[in-house]
């Protein structure tokens, strides 16, 4: 094989591995993107937590296929009907008994999920799961969640019981409405993950 043809065959090879290369860095930035949109605030959170976005983007797509293979219907109008007035109850009674209220806002929010069609696994598999079709209050369930569960092993104060209420009221409308409902309120993650909440529209 004479040096010509030696040096059109690296310059194929060469263009060949810069098209692949190419493909696979379009191919990489289609599915950030994609799970970006989807994901909206859950992606950052995951990424923070990994410390690798390949890691993240992995595990993500992981719960998407997860949640694809499982039957997650939208609630009648009876049992929308029916949750919303349970929880009205709640709320009500969260005047006298703020820990009880918010222990049966817990309850309430694995009902909707459960009946929806979401598997009542642990708490981190639940938040897993509904992080997919719901990421933007899936952190207002984790942080509402964390307070709940301080306040079954210390006093908690009113007004932190009171934050949990909210942060949970937000998960159970985007339940109950399928999404498309901003938040009451929503949890902003920091540097340093530090998380705290602002009342939505300021």
């Amino acid at each position: 094989m004479d040096t010509s043809m030696v040096m059109v065959l690296v310059i194929a090879l060469v263009v060949v591995l810069a098209v692949g290369a190419a493909v696979w860095y379009y191919m990489q930035k289609q599915r950030t993107q994609r799970l970006r949109t989807r994901f909206g605030p859950e992606y950052d959170r995951a990424i923070r937590a990994e410390g690798n976005a390949k890691q993240a983007e992995r595990i993500l797509q992981e719960r998407q296929a997860r949640i694809e293979r499982i039957e997650i219907r939208p609630l009648s109008q009876d049992e929308r009907d029916r949750f919303a007035r349970a929880w009205e109850q709640e709320q009500a009674r969260f005047v006298d008994q703020p820990r009880e209220a918010v222990r049966n806002a817990d309850r309430l929010v694995k009902e909707v999920m459960q009946t929806r069609g979401y598997p009542m696994g642990n708490f981190d598999q639940r938040a897993a799961d509904v992080s997919v079709d719901h990421p933007v209050v899936v952190e207002n369930y984790r942080v509402a969640h964390r307070i709940a569960l301080r306040s079954e092993q210390e006093n908690v104060g009113t007004e932190e019981l009171r934050e949990a209420l909210i942060h949970y009221r937000a998960l159970f409308a985007d339940l109950l409405h399928d999404g498309g409902m901003r938040p009451v309120r929503e949890v902003i993650v920091e540097n340093g993950n530090r998380a705290r909440a602002k009342e939505a529209g300021r």
